[in-house]
């Protein structure tokens, strides 16, 4: 088959095909330079679709917790997209779909898309390509996209700039919930979920998050948004309403207050930011494969010490692979 335009697919996706829509998101993952302008594009007529960040640790019981949430959203009506961000197989490189198998309730309801990425070496929890794969589903037409982030650790926290709420998932059981919750993790939330809360102990972690949240309060400055506190089941289906709820009346909230501007506005910053890393590593990466052996036997033989090799190496690299753009 030929390759078809990504001007085109867009044409496709936006008539409903969600083979162009996957198409399209394949190739900005893989960073296909042909499908820029058609991101270019995308990009300026997405942003009606509100973007809901989920994330935890490890065990946290995040995917089931995502097929559970999309359930409730399909009763409500509403068409929604899912970002599932996975770990990256050490064999291909690609996802390894643990994700989808927990979603298998909606895995094959129409009017939901599941997608999943593979991090391939990205930190904090996020593939690169996640918020082009959102712009995309955006401009598809689904109204909610949820992004779940990889089980992360204490700093791995990029979903909080991602997002227009973010939901920090934690549950009993994983030894010290507060080591696990702690530092970045906890500030980061918008909304606390306490997942498994058919378990007998699962209300210790409970009132330690509630009294964590108080004692910051207590110490902070006064916000527009009281951060909650809610336990779920995905067993029993015990909260999932409440939290559809919370997410709502946080976007209500962030805006009455003016806030939604303020995140939107972090939101592009930390995406020009990101998008600018990948083309400069592009880039980098291009002139490097040219002038790194000479360098690297001087390195060897000890003729250069890896500082000053380094300093050079990004030297000539940007003054090759930019001169064209400089001129």
């Amino acid at each position: 088959m030929s390759y078809i335009p990504s001007s085109v697919l867009l044409e496709q996706m936006r008539a409903g095909n969600t083979w162009a829509l996957g198409r399209l998101i394949s190739r900005a993952e893989a960073g296909v330079a042909e499908v820029r302008p058609t991101l270019a594009e995308v990009y300026r007529s997405a942003g009606s679709a509100q973007i809901i960040g989920l994330t935890g640790v490890p065990g946290s019981g995040k995917s089931t917790l995502v097929g559970k949430l999309a359930a409730a959203l399909r009763e409500r009506g509403e068409k929604l997209g899912i970002v599932a961000i996975d770990p990256s197989s050490p064999y291909s490189g690609g996802a390894i779909l643990g994700d989808r198998i927990r979603m298998t309730e909606v895995a094959n309801d129409p009017n939901v898309y599941i997608r999943s990425m593979a991090t391939r070496g990205a930190t904090g929890g996020m593939a690169r390509a996640a918020l082009d794969a959102a712009d995309l589903m955006d401009v598809a037409g689904y109204h909610t996209i949820v992004v779940e982030t990889v089980g992360v650790g204490q700093d791995e926290v990029e979903i909080a700039h991602a997002s227009d709420t973010t939901v920090v998932v934690s549950a009993p059981g994983l030894g010290d919930e507060i080591q696990a919750i702690k530092a970045g993790v906890l500030e980061i939330a918008d909304i606390h979920v306490v997942s498994k809360c058919d378990r007998d102990d699962a209300g210790r972690t409970l009132t330690d998050l509630k009294r964590m949240l108080a004692l910051e309060a207590m110490a902070g400055t006064r916000r527009a948004w009281t951060i909650p506190v809610v336990g779920v089941s995905s067993y029993t289906g015990q909260g999932i309403d409440e939290l559809l709820d919370r997410i709502a009346a946080h976007r209500a909230a962030m805006a009455a207050s003016g806030q939604g501007a303020e995140r939107r506005r972090r939101v592009a910053e930390f995406r020009l930011q990101k998008t600018a890393e990948t083309l400069l590593l592009e880039r980098f990466g291009i002139g490097a494969r040219a002038f790194s052996p000479p360098l690297a036997d001087r390195l060897a033989n000890r003729a250069f010490d890896p500082y000053a090799a380094a300093r050079e190496l990004i030297t000539q690299t940007i003054q090759k692979e930019y001169a064209n753009d400089l001129a």
